[in-house]
């Protein structure tokens, strides 16, 4: 046994695509050894992810068996060598978070900071590992909902890196771009920066183990959308609205947004928030002043669930702007929406989770 009789068995073989045989084709290296029955070789290829290559290796070690001997010892012994470097796979970000929900809408005013404050807290008093990241950069809200307006947020050195170690009230770990800003003055950032801002707060953050990661985006659908899809593999999304038509036309979009082929993230479900009045004098009253089941109906129409349907009430104001969410208060009706809210959204979750694959990280460059 000589190496002209491999060389003259692997010349039998063919790539499917380029239609020469290996030996033709430049791809059997000079390294063949043999060392009694045992035979070995590497080939070249032009791309690590040709996906020839096991059809190719399975081939030429038949090739071997058939030509040279049945008895000699190939199989496993066939290098791959590729004339491109394989991509280095950077590791995923917050490698300890189970399930991370985005929390966004198709237009401002809707109370999505509100159901995402209410949804964190609800979930903490239940015992979950909880996290919120204000991702609005332009308008941070959640330090105030939580009264933390003057925290400044240290880094500590962890794992031979500086991390930004989070706020925590509540039961709730904390990072809004307003614990770094001047709030009372306006931020004036192009998209690049404050994509960039968004990524630090995730990436550069000490999170640690987290049952459920909230991110409370902008509204509408920009460069921090699809900074957020491409940094993190986002379990679910979850859509808030309220039920007058013109926000249900903004959610559609928002909609459209994470279902679309590029995003592919799955909508876990719709939240109808102001979806009535009830007076505190007169708490057995709704009054629907933004129409009624308008996201009720959108959601069946679309056939995604509907999570639930929060009243307005004043105290949910009051709260919001005392830095004690609603949802502290599990004895209140509207205390006890959030606690039913962030049940059907544990439901939702594990329901996913077990019918659909996880979700992958967007490769899509984003629009500036």
């Amino acid at each position: 046994m000589y190496p002209a009789l491999i060389i003259e068995a692997l010349s039998k073989v063919r790539h499917p695509e380029t239609k020469k045989n290996l030996v033709e084709a430049g791809m059997v290296g000079d390294d063949i050894r043999i060392e009694g029955n045992n035979v070995s070789f590497s080939l070249m290829f032009e791309k690590p992810n040709d996906p020839f290559i096991k059809s190719i290796v399975k081939a030429a070690e038949t090739a071997i068996l058939t030509f040279v001997g049945s008895d000699i010892n190939i199989k496993g012994n066939i290098r791959i060598k590729t004339k491109q470097p394989a991509p280095i796979s950077t590791p995923a970000p917050l490698p300890d978070v189970k399930n991370i929900i985005a929390i966004a809408s198709g237009k401002g005013g809707v109370g999505k900071s509100t159901v995402s404050v209410n949804l964190a807290v609800a979930l903490a008093q239940m015992g979950y590992r909880t996290g919120l990241l204000d991702a609005d950069i332009f308008g941070p809200s959640i330090p105030k909902m939580f009264g933390v307006e003057h925290a400044r947020p240290v880094a500590e050195h962890i794992g031979g890196r500086d991390l930004i170690l989070p706020e925590e009230k509540y039961g709730v770990k904390l990072l809004s771009i307003g614990f770094f800003v001047d709030t009372a003055n306006a931020l004036v950032w192009r998209g690049g920066m404050a994509s960039n801002a968004l990524k630090q707060l995730i990436t550069d953050a000490s999170w640690g183990e987290l049952d459920y990661f909230l991110i409370d985006l902008p509204p509408g659908t920009s460069d921090i959308h699809l900074t957020m899809v491409q940094t993190l593999a986002v379990t679910g999304a979850i859509i808030v609205t309220t039920p007058q038509e013109v926000a249900l036309a903004d959610a559609r979009k928002a909609i459209d947004m994470f279902q679309s082929e590029k995003i592919n993230v799955p909508v876990l479900g719709l939240v109808e928030n102001m979806a009535w009045f009830t007076p505190a004098e007169l708490p057995e009253n709704n009054y629907y002043i933004f129409g009624k089941d308008g996201g009720k109906k959108l959601a069946e129409k679309l056939n995604i669930p509907l999570l639930g349907q929060i009243p307005v009430v004043q105290r949910i104001c009051d709260t919001g702007d005392s830095g004690t969410p609603i949802a502290l208060d599990r004895d209140t009706p509207t205390g006890q929406s959030f606690m039913q809210l962030a049940l059907k959204v544990i439901h939702q979750v594990d329901y996913r989770n077990i019918t659909l694959d996880a979700t992958k990280r967007v490769e899509m460059q984003a629009r500036h």
